[in-house]
This record gives structure tokens, C-alpha cells and sequence, in this order.
């Protein structure tokens, strides 16, 4: 259910949420704005509606059996800790949104459109760093393997 797809829409989601409600919560609590935010809010806005919409669509493309709704709340929780919490969605989501929003339409719509199907987004998030060399595969033996079958259970493999 969690691949790296799910990730970018729970992401494109919040910071776009976050984005385009930044404004309003800024403006009645004195939170500090960005140029943008004060001089052009129509700007940050539709970035903001073009991310939440994104995320939104491809949750409802999803469904519910393969974590739709679960995209939904994750990304709704993201917007409230990084609007509420942490107030830093006027200027970061500039960037953040974009960014995101194009990756998961990358991933999502590459096959669709006629190009190869992606890798990286169909794997879980684990899968791409072991395939990218960031983490060590794990180095368990297999099962049933390193056990020598003369020695007694419970003595240590020598």
C-alpha cells in the first residue's frame, strides 16, 4: 500500500492544502507571509489547488482498498502540522509543491501517456534505497541457513 507513489500524493496533497490555506490562517493569527503570500495570493493559491488536486485525484484513482482515503487523511494531518505546527507553509511550499505534484504526475501518468513504466514508483520507499546503494541489503541468512543439523537445538553455531 505504501509505495513512493502514496508518498508523493500524501506530500502534493498537505504542502498544497497548506499552500493554499496559508494566507488565511496567516492573516488572522499575525503569522508573518512571504512577498508572494501578501502581494499575489493568487499565485501560491492555484500552485496550492493544482497540488491538492493532483494528490486528490490520484487517491480517488487509487480507491479505497489500495489506501485512498488513507492518502486523504495523511495529507490532511501533513497540512495541519506544517500550517498549524510549524507555520512554514507561506515560503517553502513555493518550492515544495511543484516539485511533488510534478513527480507524482511523473510516475503516475508515465505509462498512460505511452512512455516506461517507472521503477521507482511502484517500489516502497526501502526497495528504491537498497536498489540506489543507500542501504545495505539485509544480511540475515536465509531461513534454515548457518544451522548445523548434528549439533543439539539450542547450542550455539560454531
Amino acid at each position: 500500500m505504501v509505495d513512493n507513489l502514496f508518498l508523493l500524493a500524501v506530500a502534493a496533497l498537505g504542502f498544497g492544502l497548506s499552500l493554499a490555506t496559508y494566507r488565511l490562517f496567516a492573516r488572522s493569527n499575525g503569522w508573518p507571509m512571504g512577498a508572494l503570500q501578501s502581494d499575489l495570493p493568487v499565485v501560491p493559491v492555484a500552485i496550492g489547488i493544482a497540488g491538492l488536486l493532483a494528490g486528490l485525484a490520484f487517491a480517488s484513482a487509487r480507491g479505497y482498498e489500495d489506501g485512498g482515503l488513507v492518502i486523504i487523511g495523511f495529507g490532511i494531518v501533513l497540512a495541519a502540522v506544517w500550517t498549524g505546527f510549524l507555520r512554514v507553509g507561506s515560503q517553502i511550499g513555493l518550492f515544495i509543491v511543484p516539485v511533488v505534484t510534478f513527480l507524482l504526475l511523473l510516475g503516475w501518468l508515465s505509462v498512460p501517456l505511452g512512455y516506461a513504466e517507472r521503477k521507482w514508483a511502484t517500489e516502497q520507499p526501502s526497495e528504491t534505497l537498497k536498489r540506489r546503494g543507500l542501504i545495505k541489503p539485509d544480511s540475515l541468512p536465509a531461513p534454515g541457513a548457518g544451522t548445523d543439523s548434528s549439533q543439539p537445538a539450542g547450542s550455539p553455531v560454531r
